[in-house]
This record gives structure tokens, C-alpha cells and sequence, in this order.
């Protein structure tokens, strides 16, 4: 579940066999973090609990908070977000549907509303679907479908504030029950790398160690990288690779 520090940086490393992280004791280092938009600006006054598949989209969110003082867990498995929430009160859960070991997240949001039953909660459906069983459910606030990233830079945003209102949300997918056209460009050998580096979670930095490039030069290969795909960011980036096949968390 814990790793220690991973290089200068001070990152978490999780368990190489299952890739569970655990990001929380490391959070106070993502501040500043170069992501394209911020994908959450929304005061949130109590704690903010955090589960999301692969060190990239648990890095991505967390970085993407104004302020993380709030985020009292950041994970990569049901067991361990469960088990702070059973530590101390949590206001919000943002979770994707699928986790490490196979955790479902659907279900990690059923248990901790049963933990706490004020929880708000919000689901990133990687799977662009909301299964049958939970569709109807009156505790499944928010979810987000990950084709709605690709073509609308802050859906998640759009989430935390209607969940934070008191309202429910589906994203437009979600809400149409139609995928946006999807355009998969071929990359080149170089462009496929650098998309397997951010998608593994690496930092300009990191890409350019790897690369054995300076970080200016890796800077350039991710904005080439951008621009190839046709996105805004890096999260579009990697989400837009996963539904062409190019990439895997």
C-alpha cells in the first residue's frame, strides 16, 4: 500500500507487483505542478478523499487542486481509501471506476457513503458507462464519463460543483448516451514514448532523465506531443491515447 520517496522529487512509489500507491505523506510536493488547466478550483472546506487507477490520473488530480491541505488520502486501491476514511470524517470522494487490483470503484463509493453517509461523492467512469446496478442509485451523485475530457477541458470541475450544491451530474456522454467522433492521429516512435512516459505519471523532469534529453527539450516534445493529438493538456492527453489504443494505465 506505501512506498517510500521515488527519486529527487520525493514522489511515492507504490508497490511494484499490484502498483497500489499511496500518495498521501507526499502531497505537499505536487504544489506547482505544470498541468495545462487546473482541472478543480472549488473550495472545499472539509476532507477530500482521492482513489484514481495509475500513479498518472492520482498525480493529475491531486496536482489540480488549488489547495491540497484538504486531501487527506490519495490512493490507488478501494482497501486502503476505505480504511482512512475510517480514520476521521471525509466531506468528498472523487474515485474512478476501476482501481488497482481490481478494485471496482462503483462499489468503493457504495461502501464509504454506508461509512459516512454525508459523503459527497463523484465517480470518473473510465469505462464511459455507468453499470446497471448502480445506475439508479440515489447515493451515485456525479459521474463523469472519460470521453467527456477529451473534447471538454473541465467536466470533473463541473462535477465538485454541482455535488458541492447539493446537486446530482452526469457528464454530456453520460447524459446523451452518445461517445464524441474520436480522431486517433498516428504518432511518431518519439511521440508514442513520450505519451508512455506521462502516462506512467513522470514529471518533465523524469521524462528528460529517461529521454537523457534536457527538460526544456522534453517540454518541447510534450507540447509536439499535445498539438499531434489534437488536445489541451496532458490528462487529455493520456485519456485521448487509452481510447485510441495507444497507451494503458
Amino acid at each position: 500500500m506505501g512506498g517510500g520517496p521515488r527519486g529527487r522529487d520525493g514522489e511515492a512509489q507504490g508497490l511494484d507487483s499490484v502498483n497500489v500507491m499511496d500518495l498521501t505523506p507526499y502531497l505537499n510536493t505536487l504544489v506547482g505542478a505544470s498541468l495545462d488547466e487546473v482541472l478543480l478550483s472549488v473550495p472545499v472546506s472539509g476532507r477530500v478523499a482521492i482513489a484514481m487507477r495509475g500513479r498518472f490520473l492520482l498525480r493529475a488530480v491531486c496536482s489540480n487542486f488549488h489547495d491540497p491541505s484538504p486531501i487527506g488520502c490519495a490512493v490507488t486501491d478501494a482497501q486502503a481509501c476505505l480504511a482512512y476514511l475510517d480514520k476521521e470524517p471525509y466531506e468528498l470522494l472523487i474515485c474512478t471506476d476501476h482501481l488497482e487490483g481490481g478494485s471496482n470503484g462503483f462499489e468503493l463509493a457504495r461502501q464509504a457513503r454506508e461509512r459516512q453517509g454525508s459523503l459527497k461523492l463523484v465517480v470518473l467512469a473510465l469505462g464511459d458507462v455507468i453499470p446497471a446496478e448502480y445506475a439508479e442509485a440515489p447515493w451515485l451523485e456525479a459521474v463523469v464519463a472519460e470521453a467527456d475530457f477529451i473534447n471538454d477541458q473541465r467536466p470533473l470541475q463541473a462535477a465538485v460543483l454541482a455535488v458541492m450544491g447539493h446537486h446530482s451530474y452526469r457528464s454530456p456522454s453520460l447524459r446523451q448516451g452518445c461517445l464524441p467522433y474520436l480522431s486517433c492521429p498516428r504518432l511518431t516512435p518519439r511521440e508514442y514514448e513520450v505519451l508512455d512516459l506521462l502516462a506512467s505519471g513522470l514529471s518533465d523532469r523524469e521524462i528528460a532523465r529517461s529521454l537523457v534529453v534536457s527538460e526544456a527539450t522534453a517540454r518541447t516534445y510534450t507540447k509536439r506531443l499535445l498539438h499531434t493529438l489534437g488536445v489541451n493538456n496532458r490528462l487529455q492527453a493520456v485519456l485521448k491515447g487509452m481510447r485510441c489504443g495507444m497507451v494503458q494505465l
